[in-house]
């Protein structure tokens, strides 16, 4: 089963303002070491984002990521579905159709310089996930 959080289901704060901070999930809906989408309202409309779980990697903290789920590459709205890994000591997901790998915490694609996915801030509140858009 994948985890999508539908644009019905979410806290909305005030999307009008730039950078409102939104209820995306909840902590049970994420997959460990694994990707899951969700709908996010920004100023420039909506946007598909890809969420990353990854619990203590680095010591004992959850580390949350949200990028941009729009493959560049192939055009397609994939990156969610990718597999998570690590490469030069930084965690990064491969696109499912192409292979190309961004990393996590920026979005820099690893064998393109020139392409980078959106990223967004992402934290738990309590067992709620919550991205700024």
């Amino acid at each position: 089963m994948t985890a999508t959080a539908l644009k019905k289901e979410m806290d909305m704060a005030d999307v009008q303002n730039s950078k409102a901070w939104q209820k995306a999930c909840t902590k049970a809906d994420l997959v460990a070491f694994s990707g899951v989408a969700a709908w996010l309202e920004t100023v420039d409309g909506p946007a598909q984002v890809a969420i990353f779980y990854l619990p203590g990697l680095r010591g004992q903290s959850d580390e949350l990521y949200a990028l941009d789920h729009h493959d560049p590459f192939s055009n397609a709205n994939v990156i969610a579905r990718g597999i998570v890994g690590d490469l030069k000591g930084a965690p990064v997901v491969a696109s499912p159709i192409y292979k190309q790998h961004f990393r996590l915490e920026d979005g820099q694609c690893l064998e393109d310089e020139s392409v980078k996915l959106r990223t967004w801030k992402i934290e738990f509140k309590g067992d709620e996930v919550w991205v700024e858009g």
